[in-house]
């Protein structure tokens, strides 16, 4: 680990306690892959410095998110020694517990998302922990699903068996993709299909409308994010009989 590093983490210390970390502090294997987590926006998620038990007490712990390659900031940690100064953004949020070496964070925001990793302290020594990724996710509403059979009257007199089929979701993250239940997929023809961000809480609203050449009743459903619609019913009949589509509720 880098003096200039450890300076960070060590802010306001005096230059000697400084030198004398960087020639004891110990790294773990950076290859190795990070611990997996996961948040729903809003909720309550903790982040945990797993570490063997060591005989030595732990007196300083570090909590840090990696923003882009080696950037760093501090989220929340302590020190035995003095109060921590813990970043506006944070002091609310977040909560350390000094007996299992982890951090409560509360209203998770899709911000949150990303790589952090505890740096740990025993007396002299600084051990930098295996990362922990965090996934932040949101629950899609219902999908709300729409159906409209148009009238099928050709000039060539042949059948027209198209149905126009919406589905549409809101509050979601990441950003999804509607899946059709119940179709063939080679017989659907995309018309629209659009997926706004909203710039604040950075949830995701999907909309997607297609059509559909049916030839039999068939019983339809979309799927965005995990969130499934209720099941509608479509029909298309023969135009040589009936002279337009039909739907079923």
């Amino acid at each position: 680990m880098s003096s200039k590093l450890l300076c960070l983490y060590t802010h306001r210390y005096s230059l000697a306690l400084v030198m004398t970390l960087v020639l004891v502090t110990a790294s773990t294997d950076d290859s190795s892959p990070p611990t997996n987590i996961t948040a729903v926006l809003g909720d309550t998620t903790t982040i945990r410095c797993h570490i063997q038990k060591i005989g030595s007490p732990v007196i300083r712990m570090y909590i840090q998110k990696v923003i882009k390659d080696s950037q760093e900031i501090f989220i929340n940690g302590f020190d035995s020694s003095r109060k921590m100064d813990v970043p506006l953004e944070y002091h609310k949020r977040t909560k350390v517990n000094r007996t299992d070496l982890s951090m409560e964070m509360t209203d998770v925001s899709v911000s949150d998302e990303g790589l952090y990793k505890c740096i740990v302290f025993f007396d002299t020594v600084g051990i930098e922990m295996p990362k922990i990724h965090l996934k932040v996710t949101a629950n899609y509403s219902i999908p709300t699903v729409e159906k409209e059979c148009s009238e099928c009257n050709y000039d060539d007199g042949t059948a027209g068996k198209s149905c126009q089929l919406s589905c549409s979701s809101v509050g979601g993250y990441p950003q999804s993709a509607v899946k059709w239940a119940g179709l063939n997929l080679s017989l659907i023809n995309v018309v629209h299909n659009e997926s706004s961000e909203d710039p604040y809480s950075k949830t995701w609203t999907i909309n997607q409308t297609i059509t559909y050449n049916c030839d039999q009743p068939t019983d339809v459903s979309c799927a965005v994010g995990g969130a499934v619609s209720p099941t509608i019913s479509i029909f298309c009949a023969e135009c040589k009989k009936l002279k337009f589509c039909v739907t079923t509720d």
